[in-house]
């Protein structure tokens, strides 16, 4: 009987409400205060809340609650129209009425109760460090670049139309709308890498890693911030060129998984241009570590909206053009379907005609030469995205490195041939 008494699920729950009110009520009590403008409530104050809650919901489920909580509330307001002058905070009284709720939920979901209530005292556990770094850390920029971000992807991306629209139907709102919405998060990525890691460090890797979403994203948000500040030129244009080797890498990760013969075809030439643009990314990262001004306090923004959507202005006019000249061509070729669609993305391309070569359609050798063109292809749209977001400081010196390496690829794969 005593050990049914202990394994009783309601007997359980009980002793998680008490739970749920000691923790919370812990956190209150260290910083309720002495003399006459101390706290109302304290760890006994919310232990005997959160049971009661429980209480009210096991006999009479969630109306007797619905009272009770309804009773703390009015005995909250009371005591904080009696207190106001010594403590105008509210937040001891609405983690009060939340306790009564929690208590209650410890009936029919104990674990969720818990975790929600770890969760309320390491909040109130951290109100110093919180004030400190919206009041201090962030500035009115970076919450209003904090805001837009948030409108951009919670309010504005569920409305956006998913379906194909404009001229060819070569237009998805929704999917032109994600990428506008990656460009911010790359670019607030690179400014949240230079706080952590400073300017010559962080940019460069926050450019690599932003590079297995999108190379070409990557190098809009790099030009757009070197455009603002010209002291982090060097580490932008290490960020933007280490962007592309994770493409390479990207690249062979999804040829080897849809076909191994392709991958072998084309082993030299990814090596070849990953290695390219390793070194040249190494070289602009060094360069921007002896820049004594590359670590400057940066000013601004987190990211630039209007280049967020120039990028994805420029990503609209460049699927219709593919789309016009796909309807005006046809299916003449798989080269030339590659060209097309790599002005927008290589990858999807290298998966394309791999699986081609996955059911014999053709040949390993074969897929060297459209996969490549759509690499080159995609190079030229990652130039115009460079001149266009940086200007030409910026493009000079990301522009060689982008042929560099697409020229490493050709160049790998002609002496592979010659080699055969």
């Amino acid at each position: 009987m005593e050990n049914a008494l202990f394994l009783d699920p309601t007997v359980l729950n009980l002793v998680s409400a008490v739970g749920v009110g000691a923790l919370i009520g812990a956190e209150r009590e260290r910083r309720k205060g002495v003399g006459p403008a101390r706290s109302p409530a304290g760890i006994r104050t919310f232990i005997i809340t959160s049971i009661s809650g429980a209480v009210a919901f096991a006999l009479g489920g969630v109306g007797l609650l619905a009272v009770l909580t309804g009773s703390v509330a009015v005995m909250v307001a009371v005591s904080y129209w009696r207190t106001q002058d010594q403590d105008p905070g509210l937040t001891t009284e609405i983690v009060l009425v939340l306790t009564a709720l929690l208590g209650g939920m410890c009936i029919h979901a104990p674990q969720t109760a818990a975790a929600i209530a770890v969760a309320v005292t390491a909040l109130l556990y951290a109100k110093a460090w919180l004030h400190n770094l919206v009041i201090t850390v962030i500035s009115k920029d970076e919450l209003d670049d904090a805001l837009i971000f948030a409108a951009a992807t919670l309010v504005v991306l569920p409305l956006v139309p998913n379906r194909q629209m404009g001229p060819y139907l070569a237009l998805n709102p929704h999917s032109i709308w994600i990428v506008i919405v990656l460009v911010m998060a790359i670019s607030a990525a690179g400014y949240v890498a230079v706080r952590l890691f400073g300017a010559k460090f962080g940019l460069p890797l926050a450019g690599a890693i932003s590079g297995f979403i999108s190379s070409t994203a990557t190098i809009g948000a790099m030009g757009s911030r070197a455009r603002k500040s010209n002291g982090l030129l060097a580490a932008c244009v290490a960020g933007a060129v280490l962007s592309t080797v994770a493409t390479v890498v990207q690249m062979a990760l999804v040829v080897a998984a849809t076909s191994m013969p392709t991958l072998f075809s084309l082993s030299g030439s990814l090596l070849l241009a990953g290695g390219i643009a390793l070194a040249y990314g190494v070289v602009l990262t060094l360069l921007a570590a002896r820049n004594s001004g590359s670590d400057a306090v940066q000013n601004g923004g987190v990211f630039s909206l209007k280049t967020a959507l120039g990028f994805g202005l420029i990503l609209s006019i460049t699927l219709v053009i593919s789309a016009g000249l796909q309807a005006r061509f046809g299916s003449a070729g798989v080269l030339l379907a590659a060209v097309i669609a790599g002005l927008v993305d290589t990858h999807a391309t290298a998966i394309s005609v791999a699986t081609l070569v996955a059911s014999g359609k053709v040949t390993p050798q074969d897929a060297v030469v459209p996969i490549l063109a759509a690499l080159t292809s995609n190079t030229v749209s990652k130039i115009i995205m460079a001149v266009t977001s940086g200007g030409w400081a910026f493009a000079v010196r990301v522009v060689p490195g982008l042929v560099l390496v697409a020229l490493a690829a050709w160049f790998g794969a002609f002496s592979a041939l010659l080699w055969n």
